[in-house]
């Protein structure tokens, strides 16, 4: 089986005989890259975010302090934490001291979800220690309360 080129002519019947340039950019390359910037800034953005997730309860009256005090976090599982280092509850008065010295007061965060035991019981050790405790409440956002 034989294929003809040009209608079986041997010349072409044009005299110049154009050949048209490929001028299209190939854009697959650059679809692969941006997919996979996408892929990974996907898998590492829950890493890039600060701190314990702690959601305090809301209060109406807030006060400002300027003192700088140790915080003492306690999770909605009940982990607890001093200024971010996980921490025993029987050794948490005498770690206040050594690390902060003659500090007599803590901040305390504890997660609004978070069972009552746990915030008794740090409160209790705390007391014991005779450390002072100053609870962190976040204000009511006047925002979000529904108008009448």
């Amino acid at each position: 089986m034989a294929f003809s080129y040009n209608g079986g002519q041997l010349a072409p019947q044009r005299r110049f005989l154009r050949t048209s340039t490929l001028s299209d950019i190939n854009i697959v390359p650059l679809v692969d890259v941006v997919l996979v910037l996408l892929i990974i800034f996907m898998l590492t953005a829950h890493v890039m975010e600060f701190g314990l997730e702690v959601d305090v309860p809301k209060v109406r009256q807030v006060k400002d302090s300027a003192q700088e005090l140790p915080v003492v976090t306690l999770t909605r599982d009940g982990r607890l934490y001093l200024n971010d280092q996980p921490v025993n509850i029987n050794e948490l008065g005498p770690v206040i001291r050594q690390k902060f010295g003659n500090q007599s007061a803590v901040y305390l965060r504890a997660d609004k979800a978070t069972i009552w035991d746990p915030v008794a019981q740090v409160i209790s050790a705390l007391d014991q220690a005779k450390i002072k405790i100053n609870i962190v409440t976040q204000p009511v956002d006047e925002a979000d309360r529904p108008r009448r």
